[in-house]
């Protein structure tokens, strides 16, 4: 074809871009290799011009690249219409096709090298007598082309296995139509759980039987209960520190008796819409035992050999309630007990309190160390509590490492009588579902609440449980059985106690006139409830729950000293790092009540706190906490001796009542409390709380009194620290560490008993 002929428009687009380049070829134009375009992966090729091509080789190439249709090899001529017609056509056009040698040795080349370069090409187009353009538009071309081969078989995969997954899905849906409960026969309702599901469940409620009876045989010849794990639970991490102190726990490997519960609380899900109809009628039945259990005097309640407390006959509790939750189970003792006060709280309040679960374990917080409501059956009727029924969980404690928690999975009823009293009910759904072998049962127990004038109610507490006290050590063995560690007497006294705390809270009328008394209202409220968050945190910490476990330490000097590790990550109410907890108990022959006023006094902390360094110790501020004068919060300074030595701020709430007292504090920031007093939220303060749990003996001849002052019994003192031992959290725990904790408690005890036998003798 001559240098000059052109190529019409209509079948040949412009190669001409608009900046003057030359441009592959367009979409619609096909080249002489058969591929379907010039582009791979949607890039615009341009054509190389840096090769010595003639204006007639130009044109000899597009004319041998315009070809895509052709099959066939080699060369045809064919003729086209005039330049007259009404069609306009080239009237001569040559179509070429590389032979198939050409096309063999370029596919062998591709195998070896997809993307060859300049130099490459050259060499090709020589061996093969093509141009170095076509040798690169073949190549660009048979790339696009096995892109395209490649994503087709990928489509055509991902459909096969779209059909299979929805014949796969069609398939499930027959079953899930067809399939019958294993149980009953019945349906089962679509969409509740899988067939795989259904089957797994069924496993674990046999495993968890199968763990409980093994767990029975052992607990029979090792003497002491073995520990339920939950089930399904992950594996517990390996302890990061040294001597086997680990976090929240500790190893046998140092000698020391650890006793670890089985956590009951994580093991127990909330009850199956079968469950639902027996809850309710044994709730029922629950209430109407409480009410005359509080009503009913002798021969069902019978005067102790003091004459102050009423004991519960069995005899003729079994007798005029034959039913209820089954008999006593084997080695269990009954604990029961009635007590009545008048609290300065409205009954409605009252109510609130008792079916919230954070309120109540918070007013509790000596009693309670954790709860949870599992589900509401029932909220009430009328916008009120009465017909509320709830699930729960507790673990009940008592502030010391001596006495194991106790467990319990019950239902909470409130009503509404046609008197106007109210009562809030607990019993023990164990006999429903069984499960873990529970080592504490609930009988029906709990509180009437009459409306009294001037916002005051009276409250008659009936607290009626069955449990396994095996693990309680010697020390608390006659306080624990007498029901006093956890019968009605210490519920009330702790209700009255925190009614009147949360009286003072409210209060308005704060006279100015005292120095150092906080009379900012919202000051007030932030530190009260600065206070009230260091007591629930020590309260927990000290005792024997299942979220930790002690280690003794033997051999050191002092072998009833227990410690136990935690990390602190991420919680603004603690400082980061390493903790290292230590408590001890033992028995002072001095009233509950000297011990209480000794260590709250500020004038006698430098007597024992050895962290005062003989510094004078002042009192800043306080805030009066109820009548007793021992019931209070305050802020207290301690003026270093040495003037190198920083001055400390110390935040101490100190209570009592006629069943337990504390002394409990921290030392604090002074920048935080600032903001505190200033009405900040108090949240974000970092507080390690250490302190006193200070109960009776029950040895008095007169009961187990605290606040009067010719008591005569001794007093079972718990005396716990918490110190930060490393601000890193991934850090191990030293020897070192331990042995000076170890020595500050011990010293602590010396002083305390030497200080105390001065006043007493």
């Amino acid at each position: 074809m001559p240098a000059g002929v052109m190529i019409p428009a209509r079948n040949m687009p412009s190669m001409i871009g608009v900046n003057g380049n030359i441009g592959g070829f367009g979409s619609t134009s096909r080249l002489a290799l058969g591929q379907p375009n010039m582009m791979e992966g949607h890039e615009f090729h341009h054509l190389d011009m840096t090769h010595n091509t003639s204006e007639g080789d130009m044109t000899r190439i597009r004319d041998e690249e315009f070809d895509s249709t052709n099959t066939k090899s080699g060369s045809e001529n064919q003729e086209g219409a005039s330049g007259d017609d009404q069609d306009p056509r080239p009237k001569k056009k040559r179509y070429h096709r590389h032979t198939q040698h050409q096309i063999q040795e370029m596919e062998a080349f591709f195998k070896e090298c997809p993307h060859p370069d300049d130099k490459q090409r050259k060499e090709l187009s020589r061996e093969l007598g093509l141009e170095p353009l076509q040798v690169k538009f073949w190549f660009q071309n048979k790339r696009t082309q096995m892109k395209t081969q490649h994503e087709r078989h990928e489509n055509t995969q991902l459909r096969n296995e779209n059909e299979k997954l929805r014949a796969d899905n069609i398939r499930y849906r027959d079953a899930l139509s067809n399939a019958s409960c294993p149980n009953c026969g019945g349906p089962t309702a679509i969409g509740e759980m899988s067939f795989d599901e259904h089957h797994l469940r069924l496993e674990n409620t046999r495993l968890r039987e199968e763990i409980d009876r093994i767990s029975a045989i052992a607990a029979r010849y090792v003497g002491k209960p073995v520990v339920n794990y939950p089930v399904l639970s992950p594996p517990m991490p390996p302890r990061p520190v040294d001597l086997g102190v680990g976090n929240f726990g500790g190893q046998p490997g140092l000698g020391g008796d650890i006793y670890e519960a089985g956590d009951l609380l994580r093991s127990i899900s909330a009850p199956t819409e079968a469950d639902k109809p027996m809850i309710i009628e044994l709730a029922v039945a629950a209430m109407e035992e409480l009410i005359r259990m509080a009503q009913m005097d002798e021969p069902l309640w019978m005067n102790s050999l003091d004459g102050i407390d009423a004991v519960l006959n069995e005899d003729e509790y079994i007798r005029i309630f034959p039913h209820g939750i089954g008999p006593k189970p084997t080695g269990f003792k009954c604990e029961a007990s009635r007590e009545s006060a008048v609290v300065i709280m409205n009954h409605i309040n009252l109510v609130e309190y008792l079916m919230d679960v954070n309120q109540w374990s918070t007013l509790f917080s000596g009693i309670v160390s954790k709860a949870l409501t599992l589900e509401v059956l029932s909220t009430g009727v009328a916008g009120n509590y009465n017909g509320a029924l709830q699930v729960m969980t507790a673990e009940f404690q008592l502030p010391t490492p001596l006495v194991p928690t106790r467990e319990s999975y019950y239902v909470r009823y409130c009503k509404q009588h046609a008197d106007g009293t109210w009562a809030v009910v607990d019993v023990s759904l164990d006999s429903i579902r069984p499960g873990p072998a529970a080592r504490c049962r609930r009988r029906p127990s709990g509180c009437l609440i009459q409306e009294m004038p001037n916002g005051y109610s009276k409250v008659t507490w009936v607290e009626h449980v069955e449990v396994d006290d095996r693990g309680v050590h010697n020390l608390y063995k006659h306080l624990v059985s007498s029901g006093h560690a956890f019968g009605a007497k210490r519920w009330v006294a702790t209700l009255n106690r925190q009614c009147e705390r949360l009286a003072s809270a409210m209060a308005t009328n704060i006279p100015a006139g005292d120095a150092g008394v906080i009379t900012n209202q919202e000051g007030r409220k932030s530190m009260m409830k600065l206070a009230e968050r260091m007591v629930i945190s020590f309260c927990a910490g000290v005792s024997a729950s299942t979220a930790h476990t002690w280690t003794t330490l033997s051999g050191t000097g002092a072998d009833d000293v227990r410690v136990m590790t935690r990390k602190s990550v991420d919680d603004p109410g603690r400082p980061p790092g390493i903790v290292l907890s230590a408590a001890t108990s033992f028995w002072l022959p001095v009233p509950p009540k000297r011990v209480f006023d000794f260590l709250r006094d500020e004038n006698t902390r430098n007597e024992w706190d050895i962290l005062s360094n003989g510094g004078v110790v002042q009192e800043m501020a306080h805030i009066a906490n109820g009548r007793d004068t021992g019931n209070c919060v305050s802020l207290i300074r301690v003026n270093s001796a040495n003037s190198s030595q920083s001055n400390m701020l110390i935040l101490q709430e100190s209570c009592t009542d006629q069943t337990a007292s504390f002394v409990i504090y921290a030392p604090v920031d002074i920048v935080a409390m600032n903001v505190v007093l200033n009405g900040g939220d108090p949240d974000y303060v970092a507080l390690l709380p250490s302190g006193f749990a200070i109960f009776p003996d029950g040895t008095a001849a007169h009961g187990v009194g605290m606040e009067e002052s010719g008591s005569t019994g001794g007093s079972l003192l718990t005396v716990a620290f918490q110190i930060l031992v490393d601000s890193v959290p991934t850090a191990k725990l030293s020897l070192g560490s331990v042995a000076t904790v170890n020595n500050l408690i011990a010293c602590t005890v010396e002083r305390i008993k030497a200080s105390l036998s001065c006043e007493s003798a």
